[in-house]
Formats: structure tokens, sequence, C-alpha cells
């Protein structure tokens, strides 16, 4: 079920009166306009919601990091905080298609394939790349999402949502993400509690 104190909006929207609504803010976590749909992932609830009008417009199941939430470089956890989806990629390509470096192979993944090659991260159909927008929480240095390379990302069918066990990426089952990566544009924010 949908928590609103869990997105983070409480703190911003006591901020928004002496602030501009857009941009990072430093006397505050975020401020983020509450009107504008947004993706809500819940690392302990192991799902995914698109939130229009301030309530769940669809819901999907997740898997994130095995390793847990964190966010700096070489953790292979999944990290906090407020991002935005900096780039879309795969649109019209085929489902399972095997995207590696974000371009794909030329593969469709099935089962041989993985057999072939038992140790690939399967990173498939589609990949929303998320960008950090909290400087020195999720954003530069040491802990800047976008060169960790997090994404929200299709996986085989046979992975297993609701259960953590990813190298830090937000899986998603195929036709769940075709539909979330159909419904949403660049720059919509995302923002990952515990």
């Amino acid at each position: 079920m949908f928590d609103r104190k869990n997105t983070g909006f409480t703190d911003a929207e006591s901020c928004t009166k002496q602030l501009p609504r857009h941009g990072l803010a430093k006397s505050c976590p975020m401020v983020i306009q509450i009107d504008r749909p947004f993706i809500l992932i819940s690392l302990s609830r192991q799902n995914l919601s698109l939130i229009v009008d301030g309530t769940p417009a669809v819901e999907f199941p997740v898997s994130t990091a095995a390793n847990g939430p964190g966010e700096q470089t070489g953790s292979q956890c999944t990290p906090r905080g407020w991002h935005l989806v900096r780039a879309k990629i795969g649109a019209g390509y085929p489902v399972n298609t095997v995207f590696r470096g974000r371009r794909p192979t030329g593969e469709i993944y099935e089962r041989g394939l993985e057999d072939r090659y038992p140790d690939r991260d399967w990173i498939l159909t589609r990949i929303l790349w998320l960008s950090g927008l909290e400087p020195g929480k999720n954003r530069l240095h040491s802990v800047d999402t976008m060169r960790r390379y997090i994404y929200i990302h299709g996986s085989p069918d046979n992975t297993k949502m609701g259960i953590p066990a990813s190298h830090g990426c937000i899986r998603m089952h195929n036709p769940d993400i075709i539909d979330l990566f159909d419904r949403v544009p660049t720059g919509i924010r995302v923002r990952i509690i515990e």
C-alpha cells in the first residue's frame, strides 16, 4: 500500500515557500513538485509504483540489490534518494533484446543463451538509466548513481521478483518494464526509499 509519509515530500513541502520549485536546494533534502508524476521504489516492499496525483497509477514487483541499500561505487547496492530518468533506451526493440553497455548485442535472450553465458547479468528489453539528484548522497564522486550504471531494466522471465537479488539495478519483468517505459518521459523523478 502507498504511504505518502515515505515519499520525502513532508520535508520538501516545508521548503517550497522559501525556495524555487526546481533545481537542487542546500537547505532541504529535495524540492520536488508534488503535482507531477514520479516513480517510487520501495526496497523493503520490493515494488515500484508510478505515482500520479498523489496515488499509485500502477504498481509492479521488482528485484533490487542482494547487497541491500547503499550508494558507494563498487558496493553493488541499490542507491537511495531522489533520482531522475536520464535516458530511455530500447524503444522499439523486441522483447528479450539483450543489452550490454546500453547497446543491443543483436541477441534475443533465451534459455540456451543463459546456459552459454551463466555469469552474465542480463539486461533485457528496455532500460531507464538513473541519475542521482542529491550531491554527496547519490550524485558526484564515489556515490554517483549514473556513473555506477544503475538502471531500471527488464530481466529473464525466470527472474524472481519480490526478492533482492540484483547487482544494484532495479530488475523488472519484461511486460512490466515495457508498460512503465511507455508511460514515463525522460526526466521523470524517481524516489528510492528503504
